[in-house]
């Protein structure tokens, strides 16, 4: 299978399981594998030069993620709805919210340090044109973020959130750089404005930057988008 859609450059300490989910994830949501396409077991094996060991690892993660659905036919795309996305950002909402009432109570000075580095490394992507570090550096900051406050169940349902968050961070950021740049003023001043409230602990400023982020950059019409670009070349899945 070529032209990969994950980022090649972080798969370096994936498992073969991984790589895999990875990448069929992405053509899933991109839209590029159609909801309803069966995929084999086989086939995929075939496409991904691996066996198929690590292909029934991939399909069980999508499947527990609800991207696919396992049948004794094989795997039935399932595909995210725009009702799935929206419920998706709720959870995320919920959780930075949550944490941010935590830092609040904490000593922050070293997180707004270290969130201060990730936004200058957002602003070198943007300089080089490079979507994929941007997408990298922006999902690092907001795990950086909900990591902060050491509480462990608020990790292990972001880490269940992520795979799929990630993916629609990339294809966002992607179909922006090629012709929206000029979002980007505004998607750092609230990465800056984020920032400012946990400086401060304003939940005013929290709320707002918050809201921004989810209202504004991130809207599922940029996935929709997305998927209007991708399907332009549909791969057919046996």
């Amino acid at each position: 299978m070529s032209d990969f859609l994950y980022p090649i450059k972080w798969l370096s300490k994936a498992s073969t399981g991984d790589r895999v989910a990875h990448e069929l994830r992405m053509r899933i949501i991109s839209g590029k594998i159609e909801q309803g396409t069966v995929l084999s077991e086989n086939k995929l094996a075939t496409d991904f030069s691996v066996s198929r060991s690590p292909v029934r690892d991939a399909l069980k993660v999508l499947a527990a993620e609800r991207i696919i659905r396992l049948e004794r036919m094989g795997a039935v795309v399932v595909g995210l709805s725009e009702k799935d996305i929206r419920e998706i950002y709720d959870v995320r909402l919920l959780i930075e919210t949550f944490v941010f009432e935590r830092i609040v109570r904490m000593e922050r000075h070293e997180l707004v340090r270290e969130l201060s580095k990730i936004l200058e490394m957002m602003k070198v992507a943007i300089k080089f044109n490079d979507a994929d570090e941007f997408s990298y550096q922006d999902v690092l900051f907001h795990e950086t973020i909900i990591r902060s406050i050491d509480h462990s169940y608020v990790s292990m349902i972001w880490q269940n959130l992520k795979p799929v968050m990630e993916s629609f961070i990339l294809l966002s950021m992607r179909t922006r750089f090629e012709g929206q740049m000029e979002d980007f003023d505004r998607i750092i001043a609230n990465h800056a404005l984020y920032i400012e409230a946990i400086e401060t602990g304003d939940r005013e400023r929290m709320v707002t930057s918050l809201h921004q982020n989810f209202d504004d950059v991130q809207e599922v019409e940029d996935l929709w988008q997305s998927q209007q670009m991708m399907t332009k070349g549909v791969e057919p899945h046996d």
